[in-house]
């Protein structure tokens, strides 16, 4: 018997499951599930400092990867049958400029950057233990619905491991060009439903849980056991010091709903002695967890959510036919599968919700990119909401921070390219909306003429180097 097994989160249910079985939600009350362990039965070392040790053993695949050098955190499946395609050489990097535009203190706030990652994103972390589930299962057909970063990911895994046919799911026309791109590179069959991502996510569900096909959206338990790792990492990053805070943006909440269950077995193992804050940053066009914390007042209560009073928000939105919109693609989700996990990580961590406009997120982004890191639109979100929550005194200028960089710039080159250059031809594909504006951030290239003394007089150099 594995020392892993799978739990249902109602605790009135509290039904558990074999880690052979494929589950996305309790078969006994519907709800979501857990991976949980019989810490007793598996040899977890006494201080975080001791996974160090594995960097010297680097030759070793698992030593390698970023998400299974701490796999006794997340022990699931046997060394050999783990799928990794060298995830998670991630950095957590101190960025003073940053803080400074932020008003807090030198070395105060840190940027997670999950860009390297082999496909891109974040998602890698989940999909390596998504990946090799599926193995451990013995499936032969991989499934997903995306806005961009998920389907470009599952398709690297099923490509370079050989082990699964993939398909995914898009929506019509909401996914960005350098996702897409990847999908189709890597040899995903993809299917483009007629609607939106909670649509695909609606189709791909259904379609899995009546056909062999292994789903692997962040709704599958094991896909967010490789996401608590991006937290290790920042531990390690910060000489397993826990920062502050944590923020990160919030779509589908599989990173908040991970981080917050990695905080809470860290602290049951006694392997830290607190927990950091969490701030959820949503996109005010796709702000469901925000109104349901902040205007319904729904929280975790003990595993017991007010379960009417998210139908009747999802109910008015319905009568309202109201759709997510916004220019952070990668959050552009009104029905996050993850909402229970996401109370339970935000009571775990004293967590905020808050929304940011996409005009906040793209000049946020174009900041973050002028400090050295350049990164999807989604996560602009994090130092806008980082921004906000400063003006409101919320965080500190004392505080330590780390920031959630879920993806890299080339992610969405169109929207970056609109935003400094105003291209009206962009803007009319709706890249840009007329309302959000270019402003002193946007690094607009300079037309010139083909002439020595025009491209001089545009670099307006000093007058002493005009000299020489």
């Amino acid at each position: 018997m594995s020392a892993a097994y799978q739990a249902c989160l109602n605790p009135q249910c509290a039904a558990t499951f074999d880690t052979r079985q494929v589950l996305t939600s309790c078969p006994e009350c519907g709800r979501l599930l857990d991976v949980r362990y019989d810490w007793n039965r598996i040899a977890v070392p006494d201080e975080l400092r001791w996974f160090e040790t594995r960097w010297s053993g680097r030759r070793n695949p698992l030593d390698f990867s970023g998400v299974w050098r701490f796999r006794e955190l997340l022990n699931f499946a046997a060394d050999d049958e783990i799928v990794t395609i060298g995830e998670g050489q991630t950095i957590l990097q101190q960025n003073d400029r940053l803080a400074a535009q932020m008003n807090m203190r030198a070395g105060r706030l840190h940027l997670q950057y999950e860009g390297l990652n082999p496909s891109g994103s974040f998602k890698d972390n989940g999909m390596t233990a998504a990946s090799t589930h599926a193995r451990l299962v013995g499936a032969k057909m991989t499934a997903c619905a995306s806005t961009g970063n998920t389907s470009a990911s599952l398709a690297i895994y099923a490509g370079v491991s050989g082990l699964f046919q993939c398909v995914v799911f898009v929506g019509s026309g909401r996914i960005a060009y350098g996702k897409l791109s990847q999908a189709l590179d890597y040899g995903a069959r993809t299917l483009q439903i007629r609607g939106d991502f909670d649509d695909a996510l609606a189709r791909v569900r259904e379609i899995c849980s009546r056909y062999p096909i292994y789903l692997c959206n962040s709704v599958n338990p094991f896909r967010l056991e490789g996401q608590k790792t991006i937290m290790l990492r920042v531990l390690e990053g910060l000489g397993w010091e826990v920062p502050d805070w944590i923020v990160v943006p919030g779509g589908n909440l599989g990173n908040c709903s991970a981080f917050g269950k990695a905080f809470m077995e860290l602290k049951e193992l006694g392997l830290i002695d607190r927990v950091p804050r969490l701030a959820v940053i949503n996109a005010s066009g796709a702000r469901t967890l925000d109104v349901l914390v902040n205007e319904y007042g729904v929280t975790w209560n003990g595993g017991e959510p007010d379960q009417a009073a998210i139908a009747r928000y999802f109910r008015e939105m319905d009568e309202r036919s109201e759709r997510a919109r916004t220019l952070a693609s990668a959050i552009e989700i009104n029905r996050p599968v993850n909402l229970e996990k996401a109370l339970r990580a935000i009571d775990v961590c004293d967590g905020v919700v808050r929304s940011v406009t996409d005009q906040a997120i793209v000049d946020a982004r174009a900041m973050i990119a002028a400090a050295g890191f350049g990164c999807e639109p989604a996560s602009g979100a994090t130092i806008a909401g980082v921004r906000l929550l400063r003006e409101e005194g919320v965080i500190d200028a004392d505080d330590r921070v780390v920031c959630v960089l879920t993806g890299h710039q080339l992610k969405d080159p169109d929207l970056t390219v609109a935003y400094h250059t105003g291209d009206a031809e962009l803007r009319n594909r709706k890249l840009i909306p007329s309302g959000v504006t270019q402003t002193p951030l946007a690094n607009t290239p300079i037309v010139v003429d083909n002439d020595v003394s025009a491209i001089l007089e545009a670099l307006e150099l000093p007058a002493d180097v005009m000299a020489r």
